[in-house]
């Protein structure tokens, strides 16, 4: 098999290592530049009645993520976002504001592209769904169906929110409000928003028609909605209860696409906001070349709250089209605060644009990739945020480049040597770290898992500033005769290095070329290949800047918890009744078990361990079985509840966690639980209490 050369279509030339770690190229035999091969990745559009937060902010910084590693593995990527604009909530806010909804759309579409640009996203197409190459596509859409029998007009009578643009039955609201004399006036939509009762004429899509046929279709394409918990919530709560009729089309309102030959009728959000995906491609216009190249998606990104109408009526609406379905539908969790999802009425929203302001681009970008486990909630504490900046970004990569360029400089003149095999009794464990993560990197990055593959990253990261404590250069620097030896660790250094950054460029968009400058290396302006990625091409002879400058400045800890803090508490300000509210029950919660003495507390022993594997347990619904190295030096095995909220364990495999050690063993299921593994609880959401990395296994915490 040939070697691609690792700088993407950039014919400068590069010397490779004399020595070939062929023993380690696991990576480069199992990924080669596809060129051929397309990927098309999609985010839900965006309403555009507010400002987008930080939670928001994820969805796009992941796909963006995932579009940029798969053009550095050399595939055709298109990568789209947009925003979805019509309905009545649009309706509302433009008069409002005393102007056209359009004018109101301008403007906030605009608001949405700066973030993009601020957070670098690397888009292909921007839709939105008042322009006329999707309206024109949408109004075809809605006729083809009626032609087919799928659509029929009929009378709805049910329960409306403005807010989440969706009609929900009396069983389905979270609250209900009743007379005096019982009878049901309103409530409230699971969301927590107020809903309306909606009575009007509108056509229906026959979901019922569908529900067997889309059953079959989970059964013989599970990977068809990830994680795969997604898909027995859809079942269970959506499909087995019985699929109802939709209603496609309102009345009450004329923001919208008007059925073709019955004007009064507006296309409703989930046949047009849903359309974009392929509208965007061409479909349904003159020209449908990108339809044909990239449909269908490999990856549709949505959060949790919007699964079922990607997984129960997209699906529906395509096969009643007759085309194909999206590969994958990814449902990710919210990033929530302390006191559950962020929301402007809570006024404990962070928006991106301070935080990348304070801390720079790459520091938001790593945290929400770095923090949010696959398909699960993350939660935002301003005590995390600083910890990934000091910990990983400062400490853990910034120092071991600092060092090594510092030491190049000092101890082989500031140039890359050539890197030879076996000069040390280190050199072979570092390799096969390196080629190890490589392959488990492009693993995760493949499924999304990002925290993981970041985690594959890190392993590196620590394995060289251990490599350099275990070599200790500054020793061999006094005897003449170490001299090759000592070279070649500064050339090991300098190939995890180049392979790190090379590994952290979906996810970085600035420090890897900063890198690569400090170490001397040519940088493509398309970013160096992934595809065929291996320690041993390291060019040699290049010369490391004189004195690099630190890429990830160390934060002060109690400076900025509190300016982070400080910017959850100014929204809270003047935000009304809806705050007050949660600030009075916040008041009222009271310690629900009784006080213990400093004594009491002091029996507990609380260690630090890092969960080396993960299963599931099969004779329980709720448990999964954890492996773990509490620095003891024997494995440690420890049951926990948590599988309704971590339905894939392998997520929390290498995850340094807090556990009870002195719990008396029990057995559970069948199987030896030896402690506790610690984690948060609230609204329902439990979260594991997950510590930096860089604390050994065995610690003590108090």
């Amino acid at each position: 098999m040939s070697e691609p050369n690792n700088i993407l279509f950039n014919t400068g030339n590069h010397t490779d290592s004399a020595v070939i770690y062929d023993k380690f190229s696991k990576a480069e035999q199992q990924f080669s530049v596809k060129k051929d091969k397309t990927f098309y990745i999609t985010t839900p559009i965006y309403y555009p009645s507010g400002k987008l937060q930080l939670g928001n902010t994820y969805t796009t910084v992941l796909a963006d993520a995932a579009a940029r590693y798969h053009r550095l593995l050399g595939e055709d990527v298109y990568f789209l976002t947009g925003t979805d604009e019509h309905g009545l909530k649009i309706q509302q806010k433009a008069e409002a504001a005393g102007i056209s909804e359009i004018d109101f759309l301008d403007g906030m579409a605009k608001q949405i592209k700066d973030l993009w640009k601020l957070m670098d996203i690397s888009y292909d197409d921007f839709i939105r769904t008042t322009e006329d190459r999707h309206e024109k596509a949408v109004a075809k859409i809605f006729t083809q169906l009626l032609e087919n029998g799928d659509i029929y007009k009929g009378e709805y009578e049910g329960w409306y929110s403005v807010s989440d643009e969706e009609y929900f039955t009396e069983s389905q609201l979270a609250e209900v409000y009743r007379d005096d004399a019982g009878k049901v006036i309103g409530g409230k939509a699971p969301s927590g928003h107020e809903v309306e009762l909606v009575k009007e004429e509108a056509y229906f899509f026959k979901m019922s028609k569908y529900a067997d046929w889309l059953l079959d279709y989970y059964k013989t394409h599970p990977e068809f909605i990830q994680p795969e918990a997604r898909m027995n919530e859809m079942i269970n709560n959506f499909i087995a209860p019985g699929l109802e009729d939709l209603a496609v089309t309102r009345t009450s309102f004329d923001w919208g696409i008007s059925v073709p030959g019955d004007e009064k009728h507006v296309i409703y959000v989930w046949i047009d906001a849903l359309a974009n995906y392929i509208t965007a491609l061409g479909y349904n216009s003159d020209d449908t070349t990108l339809f044909d190249k990239f449909w269908p998606a490999n990856v549709q990104l949505v959060g949790k709250e919007i699964v079922r109408f990607h997984t129960i009526y997209w699906p529906i609406m395509l096969h009643a089209l007759g085309l194909e379905l999206p590969k994958s539908v990814v449902g990710h969790g919210w990033l929530v605060m302390k006191d559950g999802k962020m929301s402007k009425s809570k006024g404990n929203v962070i928006y991106p644009e301070v935080l990348e302001e304070r801390y720079g681009l790459d520091a938001v970008r790593y945290y929400l990739l770095r923090s949010m486990p696959f398909g699960n909630d993350g939660v935002f504490t301003p005590e995390d945020f600083v910890a990934r900046v000091n910990y990983d970004l400062a400490n853990d990569l910034g120092n071991l480049l600092n060092r090594t360029v510092a030491m190049i400089n000092k101890y082989v003149d500031g140039v890359i040597p050539e890197l030879l095999t076996g000069k040390t009794s280190f050199d072979e464990d570092l390799v096969r770290t390196v080629e190890d993560a490589i392959v488990e990197y492009n693993k995760n990055f493949k499924e999304l898992r990002t925290a993981d593959a970041l985690e594959s990253v890190w392993k590196i990261i620590r394995r060289a500033n251990k490599y350099i404590d275990e070599t200790q250069p500054w020793v061999l620097a006094k005897d003449e005769n170490e001299k090759e030896v000592l070279s070649s660790v500064m050339a090991h250094l300098a190939g995890a290095l180049r392979v790190t950054a090379v590994l952290l460029q979906p996810v970085l968009t600035q420090a890897p070329k900063k890198i690569f400058d400090q170490l001397g290396l040519d940088y493509s302006d398309k970013g160096v290949a992934i595809a065929g990625l291996t320690f041993s091409k390291l060019p040699t002879g290049g010369h490391v800047v004189k004195k690099g400058e630190p890429i990830f400045p160390r934060q002060d800890v109690e400076e900025e918890v509190a300016f982070i803090s400080g910017l959850v508490s100014k929204d809270t300000k003047g935000k009304g009744r809806a705050v007050k509210e949660a600030a009075k029950e916040a008041a009222q919660v009271a310690p629900s078990k009784d006080l213990i003495t400093y004594d009491d507390f002091d029996k507990v022993e609380i260690l630090a361990a890092k969960i080396t594997a993960g299963e599931i347990v099969a004779k329980s619904e709720k448990l999964l079985k954890f492996t773990l190295d509490d620095g003891s030096g024997k494995p440690r095995q420890i049951l926990s509840g948590i599988r309704k909220w971590y339905s894939d364990p392998a997520a929390l495999v290498g995850k340094t966690v807090a556990i009870v050690a002195n719990m008396k063993p029990r057995k559970m299921a069948g199987e030896l639980s030896e402690g506790m593994i610690l984690s948060a609880e609230k609204n329902d959401i439990v979260t594991v209490t997950i510590l930096p990395d860089s604390i050994e296994p065995g610690s003590g915490i108090e």
